[in-house]
């Protein structure tokens, strides 16, 4: 079995800006030469997320709309009066959604159905750099 590691810089607008990361993640596993064994893509930080989606500008315009309704961006949180930022409701949305998604991986090929990618989504108020981690562990 083979661990193999690699950190990357993903710029992001914020406000729920949804990033395309399946190339990034295929591009990893390409590059490790393993052939079968699991993916696991996290995002390092507490206001943004990784999941999977059908990529499409319907859906890209949709998942902001149902997180405005579940967790509104101009509600009252605690956590805005503790620290005096604004960005409680992007912790929230985030911890809901998750930090990280494990994809199993057969013949160098991610596991991914035909309509399925693989996502960062950024809850938080203002563009970031930020850092999404693949661990690929297999044979």
């Amino acid at each position: 079995m083979k661990i193999f590691t690699r950190e990357t810089i993903v710029p992001t607008k914020g406000n729920c800006h949804i990033v395309n990361v399946t190339d990034i993640a295929g591009k990893q596993l390409e590059e490790s030469k393993l052939k079968v064994g699991n993916c696991t893509v996290f995002i390092i930080g507490s206001t943004a997320s990784v999941t999977t989606i059908e990529f499409e500008p319907g859906l890209i315009l949709d998942f902001p709309k149902l997180m405005d309704k579940l967790i509104p961006a101009y509600s009252k949180y605690f956590h805005n009066d503790t620290w005096g930022d604004n960005n409680g409701h992007s912790h929230l949305r985030a911890s809901l959604v998750g930090a990280s998604v494990c994809i199993p991986f057969t013949d160098s090929e991610l596991m991914l159905g035909t309509w399925q990618q693989l996502v960062l989504i950024d809850f938080d108020e203002r563009p970031r750099n930020r850092r999404l981690v693949i661990q690929l562990i297999g044979e």
